[in-house]
């Protein structure tokens, strides 16, 4: 309840002036350099950005919710620590990927066939059979699994649980105990192929070979074994990740785009199990907080802008004061250098409020130095002629509410646009490469905790991070 009346009492809080700076304008350089080329002593500080930065999909995703998953997950620890011992692997970490992958169910199938991924650990017949040389009998389980069904349905579920005992006789990935030495073994081996932890949980997703193809492809010309090579070139999974873009270590980018799913992120998203598993131990409060965050919008925006701790503009008056102190800055008009538009409509419901439209055509300079960022790479990446358009910046709540009565898809309650760490860009592209390139920004960002963003069914809605502070003097100068 304290969260809760937290968050109904920032509804009053509006802008002061803190947050002041100069008038910025974009530099010149930003438009052909890339601002966040990885650097290794950023490893650190990129993994701890990243398990944030991902982690909203385990906040609105997790059955039943994150504590519930959390509750689950906990009551296999014993088994984890059991099935780690000896092994290198922190319990942790194991841990957070009995999270990640079932949700702490040891029943739970990806789908209806138990040929796909199955049990606590969500491992494949094949792989239990021809590389973990467990105990599969497909068909049988296959059977087993449909008459659980039919028990569940029935109601009978004494008969579903006397079925689940015998699967797991016959197909371990279904016995925790069995599941989690299997896991074990997997990472062992994906840790002697592959040389460092952490890339033995990437491949767990991803698989050991195409990890290998990925590693390869990244420091080319080695004929070093690959635990060699990893050691040889220092490749860790934030190296690779980071360091791979369109236009840089290419190869590697177009391996991990043609996977075509969300193995490149997983062990992100395994670092992000990892922390709510360590909140729900030591910090629930905290973990209830963010927990209704999340849970607030379609992204992490409020996680990374709290209600009841973000500014935002109440009128006209906050909104001028903000220009006049430079904390917000003008949106430039040079799409030919900029990669981006202000679409004329912009501000259109200003002369309701007897206000100019400009009023409501600006930025903190947070939010503009990234903007700029995925202007001008979208551009360099595609060779885009055509501007990306954006279509909101920053309103008042005055404006919000004038928006939203005309709007059903305008935000309720509180609006990242009224914060100024918001805007708009419309979903509409000169081609594919320059949609695929303003994705591939959309994703990297996100990654490294600068934005969270959704997709609305004319635009993406994009609220930039205050972390982005750090964008602002590569992107932008004072005039």
């Amino acid at each position: 309840m304290a969260v809760l009346a937290a968050i109904a009492f920032v509804a009053v809080r509006v802008f002061d002036s803190d947050d002041s700076t100069g008038v910025l304008v974009p530099r010149v350089e930003g438009t052909t350099s890339d601002a966040l080329a990885y650097d290794d002593s950023q490893a650190e500080d990129l993994e701890r950005a990243a398990a944030f930065g991902l982690s909203h999909a385990l906040y609105a995703k997790s059955p039943g919710g994150v504590f519930a998953t959390a509750e689950r997950t906990e009551s296999f620890r014993q088994l984890i620590e059991d099935a780690v011992d000896d092994s290198g692997f922190e319990a942790d970490l194991v841990e957070a990927i009995v999270f990640l992958e079932s949700g702490g169910r040891p029943d739970v199938i990806a789908g209806d066939d138990p040929v796909a991924a199955s049990g606590l650990t969500q491992i494949l017949a094949e792989t239990a059979q021809n590389f973990l040389d467990m105990t599969v009998d497909l068909e049988a389980s296959r059977r087993l699994t449909m008459r659980i069904a039919g028990a569940v349905r029935r109601g009978d579920v004494v008969q579903a649980e006397r079925l689940r005992e015998q699967r797991r006789t016959i197909d371990e990935r279904f016995d925790p105990e069995q599941a989690l030495a299997g896991t074990i073994r997997y990472l062992t081996t994906a840790r002697e192929r592959l040389g460092r932890d952490d890339l033995a949980v990437v491949s767990y997703h991803m698989g050991i070979g195409n990890l290998t193809s990925v590693l390869r492809a990244y420091a080319p010309g080695f004929d070093l074994p690959v635990p060699d090579l990893v050691e040889e070139e220092d490749l860790s999974w934030a190296r690779v990740f980071f360091d791979t873009a369109p236009d840089r270590n290419g190869e590697a980018h177009a391996l991990l785009t043609r996977l075509g799913d969300d193995s490149p992120t997983y062990y992100w998203r395994v670092l992000a199990a990892q922390e709510i598993m360590r909140l729900y131990r030591e910090d629930r409060d905290r973990l209830q907080e963010l927990d209704l965050l999340h849970a607030a919008k379609g992204s992490a925006e409020e996680a990374l802008h709290p209600p009841f701790e973000t500014q935002r503009f109440a009128d006209a008056t906050d909104l001028q004061r903000a220009w006049d102190e430079h904390v917000l800055q003008a949106l430039p008009d040079d799409p030919a250098r900029l990669g981006f538009a202000v679409d004329r409509t912009m501000g259109e419901l200003a002369p309701r409020l007897s206000q100019p439209k400009e009023l409501y055509r600006g930025l903190r300079a947070e939010a503009l130095a990234v903007l700029v960022f995925i202007g001008t790479r979208a551009q360099a990446l595609s060779a885009a002629t055509q501007p990306l358009e954006v279509t909101s910046s920053v309103r008042d709540d005055a404006y919000q509410e004038l928006l939203r009565s005309g709007n059903p898809e305008a935000a309720q309650g509180y609006s990242l646009h009224t914060t100024g760490f918001a805007f708009d860009i419309l979903r509409r592209y000169e081609s594919g490469a320059h949609a695929q390139a303003f994705q591939f920004l959309l994703d990297d960002l996100t990654a490294r905790n600068l934005i969270a963003w959704v997709r609305e069914p004319a635009a993406i809605h994009v609220t930039v991070s205050s972390e982005a502070e750090n964008l602002v003097p590569l992107m932008l100068a004072e005039s």
